[in-house]
């Protein structure tokens, strides 16, 4: 079977689907991504990526399989320069790649996709309305036909609605919405009389159900609490779901997995700890619960996530796979009840795996240099679909049935114009030993000229979380990789200690000191590549954003050895963070307590403050944060910029309005790419970098000079 076959693969609405998958199975893995392209491309003249063309590289979210398997829906996202953000809308696709079409057009845009039972109808979430007041357009669940026509709002709720779901008899559908402000406080809000108390003027978040034919809307829990997820049980007749005290962020470790009847009635809570579970949902005979959790058997925080099985009346919690090192998400029940699909974060790879929960046999599905990233799951034709990001593609849609991972079949082809029209880095993952001989990975980017014998100027980039890791991909806008490997530098990622899916001991190298072998990670894979004589450690940089921030903070004050460096939203004083950042549950296990507890240790918290030792700082360092930043807050940003500037580093802070821990605006976006690359090629390469415009304003210049023009 041929590359065109592979990329091209039909099925008939009618054919079986076991039979086309018998048919037409071929491991794309295995030949290679770069196979699926074919030589015709290497013929096409290939330039390099800019920043805008990065901004503008959509994404493809949320595959839904219709109910016989024969499409998909998906939401495919697209930067509007004009608008000046990027906008959502519903795709439909048949299964075997053919007739691809944009189902919504939504001003606003449109996300959620959900399919009817029956596969006749289509629900998904958007803002839309006639009022020209922004505040007063909320997020409704709205209703397609299949076969094509005009949306209609199904609800209109007071507040915005979230995470819709279909009933199993296709009658209703459930969703999440937080209650209503009153008329009193409707009526303070008019009048500017509106003084909030901070964190306490949220409202509670709960379950609702609305008739599909008649448009009735019930609340199925009520309560002071807020429901943070549910899955209704694949017969319709009990929900699964999560308790909070509040909606608040930090309190998520107070949730706890509570199941109920499909009305509201007979809730039973499951579980009553101190860690934060969630994906709760009933295996299809309704009799056991399963949950993932960043905990150990014991109940524990801070560890890589795992899978928990709880029985449906209450009792004991079963852990399973209590030694597999990675991290664990999307946890699904196989059709048969008897097995658990789930998504595992490898390190610098995430694949799909299958678990047997008697035997406890596990299998991995898929393999290869990429990252899974969704995946849908049709119990009844025991059919996966998946999105797989890797160096050419950020994520099309692949089907592939039952534990056959090998034949994946290639559905969508949004991004095939990547390879066709860049020139796009090479990855290798690479490892190291770190300063205790433990090993530490991280993946590498060339430069697209790259030549043996050549030593390139290097950027390091350390990920966010810190929780988390670097893993094969395209990339995003915000590291910009094609850009910089496109001007011949050398990127770094290491997963460094505290990066998830190489262990709990690794995971946890950070509890109780949270720069204890992280940083030093960092630099023991730069002083590797330099011996390996690719990267010149004459001409380096340091950027991060949030995590990889808090890494940028803790290594100017390290080393001297950056030229230059960016700190995206980091922490420069857990001191002052802990208490202005809407989280804390992570960080009150790094320093063993909190910062204002009797006896508490200031000296932990301190001694890991990157500003305790900011006077060393030599290294030219700017400084970007959002404005509306609850995660990072701003101060945080303030108090580096005010100490770097006060002993006189090269320094500039800027904050973008509007914007919350991660920046959204496409403007601000190309502004944060652009001083970037401007700060590093002056201070590592004394090179003047020249700005790159937005779509339409050299037009709008141009314009200008024309009107100006005597």
């Amino acid at each position: 079977m041929g590359i065109d076959i592979c990329l091209h693969l039909r099925w008939s609405r009618g054919m079986d689907m076991k039979t086309h998958f018998r048919q037409s199975s071929v491991s794309i893995l295995s030949v290679g991504y770069l196979l699926l392209f074919g030589p015709s491309v290497l013929a096409q003249e290939k330039r390099a990526m800019t920043i805008v063309d990065l901004i503008n590289v959509p994404s493809l979210s949320d595959p839904r399989l219709s109910p016989d398997g024969t499409q998909l829906l998906y939401a495919l996202s697209k930067a509007d320069w004009e608008a000046n953000r990027r906008i959502s809308h519903i795709w439909r696709i048949d299964a075997d790649g053919s007739h691809p079409i944009q189902m919504t057009n939504g001003e606003k845009g449109e996300n959620s996709p959900r399919w009817s039972p029956d596969g006749q109808w289509i629900a998904f979430i958007a803002k839309r309305g006639e009022s020209e007041d922004e505040d007063e357009k909320r997020d409704q669940i709205h209703l397609l036909r299949n076969l094509g026509g005009e949306a209609h709002a199904l609800t209109q709720h007071d507040t915005s609605v979230s995470d819709i779901q279909w009933s199993p008899d296709g009658k209703s559908i459930y969703f999440l919405a937080r209650d209503p402000k009153t008329e009193e406080e409707k009526k303070r809000d008019k009048a500017k009389d509106d003084v909030t108390a901070f964190d306490e003027d949220y409202k509670q978040k709960h379950l609702w159900t609305l008739t599909v034919e008649g448009r009735k809307e019930v609340r199925v829990t009520e309560g002071d609490f807020s429901v943070l997820g549910y899955r209704v049980s694949r017969d319709g007749t009990m929900i699964a779901h999560h308790r909070a005290p509040t909606p608040l962020f930090d309190d998520s470790d107070e949730s706890e997995v509570w199941v109920m009847k499909a009305d509201g009635s007979a809730g039973r809570q499951l579980t009553q700890n101190t860690i934060w579970e969630r994906g709760a949902q009933l295996s299809p005979d309704n009799a056991t619960v399963i949950f993932t959790s960043d905990s150990n058997e014991k109940l524990e925080t801070y560890y890589n996530d795992k899978i928990f099985l709880v029985s449906a009346t209450g009792g004991k919690h079963r852990l399973i796979l209590k030694d597999l090192p990675h991290e664990i998400a999307r946890a699904t029940w196989s059709g048969d009840g008897k097995a658990i699909y789930f998504v595992a974060n490898t390190g610098i790879r995430r694949e799909l795996f299958v678990v047997d929960t008697t035997s406890e046999e596990l299998a991995q599905i898929t393999k290869g240099d990429h990252s899974v990233q969704g995946h849908d799951y049709l119990p009844e034709l025991d059919l996966h679909a998946v999105t797989v990001n890797h160096r050419i593609n950020p994520g099309d849609i692949y089907l592939f049935r039952g534990r056959n991972g090998t034949a994946l079949i290639r559905v969508t082809h949004v991004y095939d114009y990547l390879s066709e029209q860049f020139l796009l880095p090479r990855q290798e993952a690479i490892q190291w030993k770190g300063a205790d001989g433990v090993t530490v990975e991280g993946l590498l980017f060339y430069p697209i000229d790259y030549q043996e014998g050549t030593t390139y100027p290097l950027c390091v980039q350390t990920h966010g979380g810190p929780a988390s890791s670097d893993k094969f991909g395209f990339g995003r806008w915000s590291n910009y990789i094609q850009v910089l490997t496109n001007n011949g530098w050398v990127v770094f990622k290491p997963n460094y200690r505290g990066s998830t899916g190489y262990g709990d001991d690794f995971l946890r190298d950070m509890v109780g000191h949270y720069y204890h072998q992280s940083h030093l990670d960092v630099m023991t894979g730069v002083d590797y590549l330099i011996e390996r004589g690719i990267a010149d450690g004459n001409r380096m940089v340091k950027m991060g954003w949030s995590g990889g921030g808090h890494m940028t903070n803790k290594i100017i004050t390290h080393t001297d050895r950056f030229k230059a460096a960016s700190s995206g939203a980091g922490a420069v004083n857990w001191i002052s963070m802990y208490g202005q950042s809407d989280v804390r549950i992570y960080r009150t296990p790094w320093f063993g307590g909190t910062p204002w507890q009797r006896d508490a240790p200031i000296d932990v918290y301190w001694e890991h403050s990157p500003l305790k030792d900011i006077w060393k700082v030599k290294t030219p360092t700017i400084v970007l944060v959002g404005e509306k930043d609850v995660r990072v807050p701003s101060p945080q940003s303030v108090e580096l910029y005010r100490a770097l500037k006060t002993n006189g580093v090269p320094t500039h802070l800027y904050i973008a309005p509007r914007e919350p821990h991660g920046w959204r605006e496409l403007r601000h976006e190309l502004f944060k790419v652009n001083v970037e690359l401007e700060w590093f090629e002056k201070y590592a390469l004394q090179r003047k970098y020249t700005w790159e415009k937005a779509p339409g304003d050299d037009d709008e210049e141009e314009e200008k000079k024309q009107t100006q023009a005597p």
